[in-house]
């Protein structure tokens, strides 16, 4: 979550955590027992990156100081646990409506979210940079036929996937909307597989 910061870095922004505040440059020197001018360096980094802000100015009785904040950005280094609601919350759908009902509305999201993207049917390229844009490590290989396929080296709901494999339905039917055709999942990392492989069938 902290990759490519370094440990004041994350020490510092860890302070900044349980400050709402707001912090000083002197506090957080003396709270991570570090210069002054080693924090204003951290700090310009740390801005510059979009993971703290200037907040307000704090009187002093001599000149203001200026408080730094964590922005949104630094707060979502933190752990977040969003994928347990949603396992809980497919789980308590899955039992109110069945299994049956619940593949329909997966089916029905990822339409909804195709139509979102795009107006017109496109090709494999496009749907794998969507992919992309959406989290998942997604490319087109062509079959020595001369066939594409799309390939996602990552599934950005995994975990959701094991426990409920209807959450598949939102992908095929996200790559079907967009490509105009029916997908065959060729491979599936559910099911044992490396990576997960889509093929569009516009025949018809």
């Amino acid at each position: 979550m902290f990759q490519g910061l370094g440990r004041t870095q994350q020490d510092l922004l860890g302070a900044l955590l349980y400050q709402p505040g707001g912090m000083s440059i002197d506090e957080l020197a003396n709270h991570l027992a570090v210069t002054r001018t080693a924090i204003r360096q951290h700090l310009a980094a740390l801005e510059r990156d979009g993971l703290i802000l200037r907040g307000e100015t704090r009187p002093t009785g001599r000149r203001p100081e200026q408080l730094y904040v964590l922005s949104s950005g630094g707060r979502e280094l933190f752990p977040r646990q969003y994928h347990l609601l949603a396992d809980l919350l497919i789980g308590e759908v899955a039992g109110l409506i069945g299994h049956d009902a619940l593949v329909r509305l997966m089916r029905g999201l990822g339409r909804r979210l195709a139509a979102e993207m795009e107006r017109q049917v496109v090709d494999e390229a496009r749907i794998a940079q969507h992919m992309h844009e959406a989290g998942y490590e997604a490319e087109v290989f062509f079959r020595s036929t001369g066939e594409p396929e799309i390939v996602a080296h990552n599934c950005i709901f995994h975990h959701l996937a094991v426990t409920h494999p209807e959450v598949c339905e939102l992908d095929l039917a996200l790559i079907g909307a967009l490509g105009g055709g029916e997908v065959e999942h060729v491979e599936c990392m559910v099911r044992h597989g490396h990576v997960c492989r889509f093929r569009v069938d516009r025949k018809g």
